[in-house]
């Protein structure tokens, strides 16, 4: 029964915190660029600040049958959920490159469409190439959009996937009964103690680590 409470919870979790961490969907581009302002004379470094001292490790208590996880952070701060942010945003990137060239096609045409002396077949031309630019857009717009949906949708499956059985080897190996999502189980104070987060970040990180260590060639019989 404590396994299967432990698992549940686990899988009920995962979702909500891994789609905070993402990215939002990419944006549309607007058609103008803004004005670049007048470059500003250099300012003078500001002093420094003092590192901040960590705060030292609290010791989960001895016999504790609660605790509880951030799964945004795991997300956040762990080397998986790092590189999934990382190919999204590499993504998202793309998406607005592609769309930013497209709204330069249509700034171009429209300044062509003011200032050039053209006949009425030749500014009919332009306006025909302006409705098309105008569709592409709106088009590639919505395709960047459910693309990286998609992907996230995958990164999301994929992070619960890996991360599910640390959490909850973790949590069996503490002989936990409860385990709470700190962001969305509606918790309005708990111990700190009881914070695995940590704990579950280095192991999910040695078990990447681990995974992506190639392994030694076999010796060359004689």
């Amino acid at each position: 029964m404590k396994a299967f409470t432990v698992v549940a919870v686990v899988v009920g979790v995962l979702v909500a915190g891994m789609a905070s961490a993402q990215q939002p969907p990419v944006q549309q581009p607007p058609a103008k660029p803004p004005v670049a302002a007048a470059p500003q004379p250099p300012a003078k470094p500001a002093a420094a600040a003092p590192a901040a001292t960590p705060a030292p490790e609290v010791k989960f208590p001895e016999g504790a049958r609660f605790a509880f996880v951030n799964i945004q952070r795991i997300a956040g701060e762990s080397v998986e959920g790092k590189a999934s942010s990382a190919r999204l945003e590499q993504l998202r990137a793309k998406k607005a490159s592609d769309l930013n060239d497209r709204n330069r096609q249509v700034e171009a045409l429209q300044a062509k469409q003011k200032s050039s002396v053209m006949s009425d077949d030749a500014r009919a031309q332009v306006q025909r190439d302006l409705d098309r630019l105008q569709v592409e857009i709106t088009r590639m717009t919505q395709d960047a959009q459910q693309e990286l949906q998609d992907m996230q949708n995958e990164l999301q499956l994929d992070f619960q996937r890996k991360v599910g059985p640390i959490v909850t080897q973790v949590a069996t190996e503490r002989s936990i009964q409860l385990l709470f999502s700190q962001l969305d189980s509606g918790l309005v104070w708990t111990d700190p103690a009881l914070d695995l987060t940590l704990e579950v970040i280095r192991r999910f990180d040695a078990v990447t680590a681990a995974l992506k260590t190639p392994a030694a060639p076999a010796p060359i019989k004689k």
